[in-house]
Formats: structure tokens, sequence, C-alpha cells
């Protein structure tokens, strides 16, 4: 669960392309709508309507921080 703070999304016509492109819608809001895609194939691919560095701290880094940090740190 996360909190987003804005009135961006994602046009709902263009998800069966995205997804036909290998694009994963992996996060919706409570009534459906996508906050969260992937790319799968790509070592860290991803597009959020959250703000995960917004809950990130020294020494407690968001867990998406913490994977970007790995995926580059394996991939650099």
């Amino acid at each position: 669960m996360e909190k987003f703070y804005c009135n961006f999304g994602l046009n709902p016509e263009s998800e069966d392309q995205l997804t036909q492109e290998g694009m994963q819608i992996t996060g919706t809001d409570q009534n459906g709508e996508t906050r969260m895609l992937e790319l799968p194939a790509h070592p860290f691919f991803l597009g959020t309507l959250f703000v995960p560095q917004a809950r990130s701290v020294t020494g407690n880094p968001h867990p998406l921080i913490l994977e970007f940090c790995r995926a580059a740190a394996l991939n650099g």
C-alpha cells in the first residue's frame, strides 16, 4: 500500500498496447486504475505514481530504492 498525491494516471486506452509490448501492470488503486508498471525483461524498469523516496530514511530505505541500488550495482 502506497499513497500518491497526484491526479495523473495511465490512459486506459494505452493499457493494451503497453501490455502487448511486454509491460506488466503490477499496481492499481482501489478503483482498478493503473498506478505501477514494470518491464520484467529489464533488470530494473518501473513506473509509479507514488514517490518511494518520500518514505526512505537513512538506515531504512524504501524497498524500491534498495532494489534499484542493487540492480544498478549488478548491472552498472
